[in-house]
């Protein structure tokens, strides 16, 4: 690997968190490079750099393509494709979030929506779907909290986030006052 130290050490960490968050330790290294990177870079650029076969660059570049994770541009006189992430750490949240909305969410909706559906055989079956039923109830909640989420603006979500455990005090100081029927239910949770 050809990269300062302290980039080195941020390469490899996205390598190894990569293979933790479902993608290959490659794609991970290209997206942490082109995210500290202060220009584009060619595929040849990251090939060089990363010091992994062209072939796994250009896997790992459509990979985060498909995300929406990098974009492309090109410069005036040169013909090669440049790749950078996008600079807005809130764009970049937002698309990942979105991409695993897509990916991974939906899909399981769907099955949960197509399996509430059904009318059940067996006591076994009505248990099952009834935990399904509650599967899908939480994850709507969450699905739609997001979408509320990402209407916000980068300045408003920071200020949301600084509110952290003030918010959670008060909730419990509703509670409180008005009891407990008047505080959300998490399912248990604090």
């Amino acid at each position: 690997m050809d990269l300062p130290p302290l980039s080195q050490s941020f390469v490899l960490h996205f390598g190894e968190m990569g293979s933790r968050w479902g993608i290959n330790r490659t794609v991970g290294q290209i997206y942490a490079l082109l995210f500290i990177s202060a220009q584009p870079l060619t595929a040849d650029d990251l090939t060089e750099r990363l010091g992994v076969s062209r072939s796994n660059v250009s896997m790992g570049l459509k990979e985060l393509t498909s995300w929406r994770l990098v974009r492309l541009s090109h410069q005036p006189g040169d013909r090669r494709d440049f790749y950078s992430a996008p600079d807005d750490v809130w764009a970049i949240f937002r698309t990942l979030a979105e991409e695993r909305q897509r990916r991974e969410v939906d899909p399981t909706l769907s099955m949960l929506r197509d399996a509430l559906l059904v009318t059940p055989d067996s006591p076994e079956e009505k248990h099952a779907q009834e935990r399904m039923r509650q599967m899908h109830a939480l994850i709507e909640q969450l699905t739609d909290w997001f979408a509320e989420i990402r209407r916000l603006s980068p300045q408003t979500l920071e200020k949301l986030m600084a509110l952290g455990a003030t918010a959670t005090k008060l909730l419990e100081m509703k509670e409180r006052f008005l009891g407990p029927e008047a505080a959300p239910d998490y399912g248990g949770r604090p």
